[in-house]
């Protein structure tokens, strides 16, 4: 057997059909160029319209994703119909849905990110420009894709979070609504009257500007501390977490101004000390 000629015969044969199918590869490089096109004019025209519809910026990227996917496999199986004449778009379905089968067993990982990205985007209540907190994890969240999501803390630093932890987890979202209640236990000595000092502290209250005076500014008689009757003092403000520590830093500062000018005392706490008594260490016999 003449094993040189075989393949000399079978390169000839495959350079014959490469040349035969040249026609049919160009006309899909063109129809793979002209989706690119479509997608890329499909998803300025959803885009557009989205935007026209007020929708959120989360669903508006959702919407433009499922458009630029849906185009391109569209395209592809255009493609690859002409490139391959014998295959048929029924088999090419059918092969996508084995292959997305497989593809699921060993990427599962990947599209369980994937289907809580789309569920992600489709909530009302997350948005991006939103303060989260999430397995201890405190930012704003920058950006959300069908994979991840970017959370900027406040520190700075940026953590990309699965779409599947923030899916699973609970998720606190610190600025669903612009106004937050904080509180602040204050105590006083004593030997206080409790009703004058719970006075006091009502109005040192009423003149901080950042206080939301739609909402009303709460003083309880709390507890006994150890060296102190403690009051809890409850108010409202803007939800955004700088803008609530400025306004805690103004009602610390009101506060201790208005006790030290009605002459109440902030007493330290008492300190407890052990004391052990001595054990004289006998002297060895002589």
């Amino acid at each position: 057997m003449d094993y040189v000629a075989t393949i000399e015969k079978e390169l000839m044969s495959m350079a014959q059909g490469l040349v035969a199918s040249l026609p049919s590869l160009a006309i899909g490089l063109v129809l793979i160029l002209v989706t690119w096109l479509v997608a890329k004019v499909a998803v300025r025209i959803t885009n557009k319209l989205s935007q026209r519809a007020n929708l959120r910026e989360s669903l508006r990227n959702l919407i433009a994703t499922v458009t630029r996917v849906g185009v391109w496999i569209v395209g592809l199986m255009i493609a690859a119909t002409v490139v391959l004449p014998g295959l048929e778009p029924g088999g090419v379905i059918a092969g996508l849905g084995l292959g997305t089968v497989a593809i699921g067993f060993a990427f599962q990982d990947i599209f369980e990110n994937f289907l809580a990205g789309v569920l992600i985007m489709l909530r009302e209540n997350m948005n991006i420009g939103d303060v989260i907190e999430v397995e201890g994890v405190l930012g704003k969240v920058e950006h959300i894709s069908l994979r991840e999501t970017h959370i900027r803390q406040l520190s700075n630093e940026l953590t990309i979070m699965p779409n599947a932890a923030l899916f699973k987890n609970p998720v606190q979202i610190l600025t669903d609504a612009h106004i937050r209640r904080d509180e602040l236990t204050v105590g006083v000595s004593y030997d206080t009257d409790l009703d004058h000092a719970m006075d006091v502290i009502r109005g040192a209250m009423d003149g901080i500007e950042a206080i939301d005076t739609d909402k009303p500014v709460s003083v309880f008689a709390w507890s006994y501390g150890a060296s102190s009757v403690d009051f809890l003092v409850q108010w409202w403000s803007d939800a955004r977490p700088r803008d609530r520590r400025e306004t805690k830093s103004d009602v610390v500062r009101s506060i201790k101004k208005a006790l030290d000018a009605a002459g109440i005392e902030i007493p330290f706490p008492y300190v407890t000390h052990t004391f052990k008594e001595a054990v004289p260490i006998a002297k060895p016999a002589e």
